[in-house]
């Protein structure tokens, strides 16, 4: 598979209504075919099965940012479900994540990486490597990882420690940070509530986890309605 193939194959399942769609999802990004992600799903495992090596390695080169949405999302596809050992596929996941530029890249892809579950003591630590990223979506990339595979009772307190830590002024970095808090919180709600009558996060994360919290059909009225005093007035810090 070449990257002038896939782009075919890509072109080949574009339906225009959900183009126009897409566009009202993905504010800012013009470069959009218009596929459904089932279609990508697809497609990418296809791939995986075959040659999926001569496709990512060129990838590396010819998928670029200025590349279309799906063609970026096609390679970080390919990566979750190809069979590789753990050091060729960080390879392939260093030169992808840089080129992460929307929610829907990261989220569609990440969801997915089911390997990181397989050997959560490696891939927790590599996730940890992005903790100092000034990157907006890196960071998205590092938290939303951690919120899909890693909410457990062995790295529950390090992803609080982590959602707390994590300052930056990008919104899909904070919306990333508050939806990981709400999965905590339906798991581990002792630890979350503790953390979130205590922190330093900024006042859009912290009330923005509550709400999330309190939209979640797994939590209580009781608990809903406690939460919901701790919200705090806009612009001031704990």
């Amino acid at each position: 598979m070449t990257v002038e193939n896939m782009r075919k194959k890509l072109y080949g399942l574009a339906e225009t209504d959900y183009k126009d769609f897409n566009k009202k999802l993905l504010p800012g990004v013009e470069h959009i075919i218009g596929i459904r992600l089932p279609a990508m799903r697809s497609l990418a495992k296809e791939t995986a099965k075959g040659d999926f090596r001569s496709y990512l390695d060129e990838a590396k080169e010819k998928i670029t940012l200025a590349s279309m949405h799906e063609e970026i999302m096609m390679q970080g596809l390919v990566i979750g479900y190809a069979k590789m050992d753990r050091e060729e596929r960080k390879t392939y996941l260093d030169e992808f994540v840089p080129k992460i530029r929307n929610w829907a890249v990261c989220d569609s892809c990440v969801t997915g990486y089911k390997f990181m579950e397989k050997e959560p003591e490696y891939w927790f630590a590599y996730l940890k490597g992005y903790r100092d990223s000034g990157k907006e979506f890196e960071l998205r990339f590092m938290i939303v990882s951690m919120m899909a595979h890693f909410v457990d009772e062995e790295h529950i307190d390090e992803i609080l420690e982590i959602c707390e830590q994590t300052q930056h002024e990008g919104y899909y970095t904070k919306m990333g940070v508050a939806w990981a808090l709400q999965v905590c919180y339906v798991k581990f709600p002792e630890k979350t509530r503790t953390l979130l009558e205590h922190n330093d996060m900024d006042n859009f994360i912290h009330n923005k986890a509550i709400q999330k919290i309190r939209e979640s059909y797994r939590v209580s009225r009781e608990e809903k309605e406690e939460l919901k005093l701790l919200k705090r007035l806009p612009y001031t810090r704990c």
